[in-house]
């Protein structure tokens, strides 16, 4: 079985989405009805999560069938990421991320970074 070396940094971004969620009436109430299937493809690393009624449950690890969005890059680059030592925008112009879904979903999370 490959490393897990995104998990707990995926689950640290969860962990910190939700308590924002739970603290941001405005962001609570975008998200209330909202339910998007998001498949995390990292290479050797697989996971997805559900984010419903303004939370994400938890991390899980594989695929999921038909995400509505799709996050597609590698380990080293996620954890660069979320230590701030790369900003989105930079990744995704040196073809480091890719996203696929639609416009309204890609821009619905950006609320995670």
């Amino acid at each position: 079985m490959p490393e897990q070396v995104c998990r707990p940094i995926l689950q640290e971004t969860i962990d910190r989405f939700n308590a924002r969620v739970a603290k941001d009436p405005a962001l609570n109430k975008e998200l209330e009805c909202i339910k998007k299937k998001v498949q995390l493809d990292l290479g050797c690393e697989q996971y997805y999560f559900l984010l419903e009624c303004s939370k994400v449950e938890r991390l899980f690890e594989g695929t999921i069938p038909d995400p509505d969005i799709t996050i597609i890059s590698d380990s080293d680059t996620v954890t660069k990421l979320f230590n701030g030592e790369m900003k989105i925008m930079k990744a995704w112009a040196l073809k480091k991320v890719k996203i696929k879904g639609s416009i309204d979903d890609v821009l619905r999370l950006r609320k995670f970074f």
